[in-house]
């Protein structure tokens, strides 16, 4: 059974080694480990933890295998970084996380994105109510798709 609760700063470095391990398969997409999760810091990912929320899926025995973040600013909530350890993917734990985050700020507009490649997350994100609003182009390889859902 899967516990998810507010991650504590003492979490941080175990939520970044779980991103660097949970996006090896958006960077095969690329063929390339030059994509931003990747390169981020713990002090990075302090600077998150202290304007906004990370949340944390632990297993039975404490580990974590899941996160997501998520900051409010102008009434919309911009949330990032939705990760599952891949051992444990394909198994309700992303939605699990999303609707999680979702509630911790009820009634807003939500809003996140994604690479265009990686049509499984993005499959999930419509399955869960949310609409590709807007695309940029990062570079010749790189596409973001930005999706929205409105509060219910």
């Amino acid at each position: 059974m899967c516990i998810i609760k507010k991650a504590e700063r003492a979490d941080l470095q175990e939520i970044l080694q779980l991103q660097y391990l949970a996006y090896q398969s958006e960077a095969d997409l690329f063929g390339s480990r030059d994509i931003p999760p990747l390169k981020q810091t713990l002090d990075e990912v302090a600077e998150e933890f202290s304007g906004g929320i990370i949340l944390k899926m632990t297993d039975d025995m404490g580990n974590i295998i899941g996160s997501v973040r998520a900051k409010e600013s102008g009434g919309t909530v911009y949330i990032g970084k939705l990760m599952v350890h891949p051992d444990y993917r394909r198994k309700g734990f992303g939605t699990k996380l999303l609707s999680e985050i979702e509630q911790c700020f009820p009634g807003r507009r939500y809003e996140l994105f994604t690479s265009t490649r990686s049509l499984d997350n993005i499959r999930l994100y419509q399955k869960l109510g949310y609409a590709v609003f807007d695309r940029k182009a990062v570079n010749d390889e790189l596409e973001f798709v930005y999706m929205e859902k409105s509060a219910d």
